[in-house]
């Protein structure tokens, strides 16, 4: 069980915070930071952000850890603001959604049917609203970088690619960085694995579980989905949702609002269990508790924004 439960996804966990620290550190080191900017140039140029913004965004569609590391190395660096970080980080809420909206579909439709596509367009939409709320506030608060163009000069430079040196460069970045990586990942995860163990975590979901009817429109079968939601993540919600939908205890409205409530209220425990180990490993703990903070607080708030607008619109 100690296998596992704690080594192996430790082991996998380090490795894929290997690999996205090495494909950060390689496109770097090659100055193609730039050209994959490119592809969110138009948000960015609207948002008064930097080209290493927008290389992480456009990252974000493949990897959410490669993402993570550009950021992480260019505020090390001291060549992104800690206000740009937050911003950035926030702004990438969008791809990273879409990484995971194929796993989430393939579970969700199954097993609710057609209030799978409503739940699922509310969450996009809620994604969507917060990349466009945050390019928003960055034109708000960012002044407008210098030298957006690429001179001629930096355009020749950059077709002169070597590998090998790329490499080598990258190589001895990830040796360096690596370590602080583990030195914060291995710790922080073990504590959390432990906290898990004796319990603290289901006490804290009972206890937010028992404070559930401060909601007045939540019949008592839309509890137990939110209960389960809280205690074993979203499947046993769905599985729960999808046997009353079938039974018709629940109509499919009153299913899509339980797993919203469900999803607004275990965002910090699932935050805190998942998320701190795996940003903790590539941020400085405070930073990583910080960009966890903005970035679950927005998330939530956006949730219950688009929740709303659907409650009001569903009684129509």
């Amino acid at each position: 069980m100690l296998w596992e439960r704690l080594c192996w996804p430790l082991i996998r966990l380090i490795c894929f915070i290997s690999i996205g620290l090495l494909v950060a550190n390689f496109i770097e080191a090659l100055n193609w930071t730039r050209w994959i900017a490119l592809l969110a140039r138009p948000l960015t140029r609207l948002g008064h952000m930097s080209d290493t913004a927008g290389a992480s965004f456009s990252l974000a569609m493949f990897s959410g850890v490669s993402a993570n590391t550009m950021l992480a190395e260019a505020y090390d660096k001291q060549q992104l603001p800690k206000r740009e970080l937050i911003l950035a980080n926030l702004f990438n809420s969008l791809p990273t959604y879409f990484i995971h909206l194929p796993t989430i579909f393939f579970i969700t439709f199954p097993l609710i049917h057609g209030a799978a596509v409503i739940y699922i367009g509310i969450t996009l939409g809620a994604a969507v609203l917060r990349t466009a709320s945050i390019v928003i506030i960055s034109r708000c608060m960012l002044t407008k970088p210098e030298g957006v163009q690429t001179s001629t000069a930096q355009a020749e430079h950059s077709t002169k690619i070597d590998f090998k040196a790329a490499a080598i460069k990258s190589w001895k970045r990830f040796k360096k960085r690596i370590r602080k990586i583990i030195k914060f990942t291995v710790p922080i995860y073990i504590l959390i694995f432990i906290m898990h163990r004796v319990g603290y975590f289901r006490e804290l979901e009972q206890f937010a579980a028992g404070y559930l009817e401060f909601i007045p429109w939540l019949s008592p079968q839309s509890m137990g989905i939110i209960t389960l939601h809280l205690a074993a993540e979203l499947t046993a919600g769905l599985a729960a949702a999808g046997a009353l939908l079938q039974e018709g205890a629940l109509s499919q409205r009153e299913i899509i609002l339980a797993l919203l409530v469900g999803n607004i209220l275990s965002s910090p425990l699932r935050a805190v269990r998942h998320q701190f180990p795996y940003y903790a490993g590539i941020f400085k703990p405070k930073v990583a508790a910080q960009l966890i903070f903005f970035s679950q607080s927005f998330r939530v708030l956006s949730l219950i924004l688009v929740g709303i607008v659907y409650y009001y619109v569903s009684l129509v």
